[in-house]
């Protein structure tokens, strides 16, 4: 069983920033990807950020220049840091947490993210 916990969501004015936090625990030996999607109210489910092992990244388009992802493989940790956040940026984060064996991809909860004009 793998488990994967998003914290750090809130509510926050426009302009101001947020850290969401993501641990995978259980019986994952090896962490392939840790990403973050968010999908906000009426929308399809988005990819907003993602981290391979070997650290390359992605991001949305959207968050690119005020997001950064980063994680800690030690403590299979994930964290987004959002800056510079608008109310378009409102939306339940989810992580995602995929392994290298095959069909090894785990999602948590989701953490909700809440930014005010």
């Amino acid at each position: 069983q793998v488990q994967v916990a998003e914290s750090g969501g809130g509510l926050v004015q426009a302009g101001g920033s947020l850290r969401l936090s993501c641990v995978a625990s259980g019986s994952i030996f090896r962490i392939a990807i840790m990403a973050w999607h968010r999908q906000a109210p009426g929308k399809q489910r988005e990819l907003v950020a993602s981290l391979t092992s070997g650290g390359s990244t992605n991001y949305a388009d959207s968050v690119k220049g005020r997001f950064s992802i980063s994680r800690d493989n030690a403590k299979n940790r994930v964290y987004l840091q959002m800056n510079s956040l608008t109310p378009e940026d409102t939306a339940v984060y989810s992580c995602l947490v995929q392994g290298f064996a095959y069909g090894s991809v785990y999602w948590g909860k989701g953490t909700l993210v809440t930014v005010s004009a």
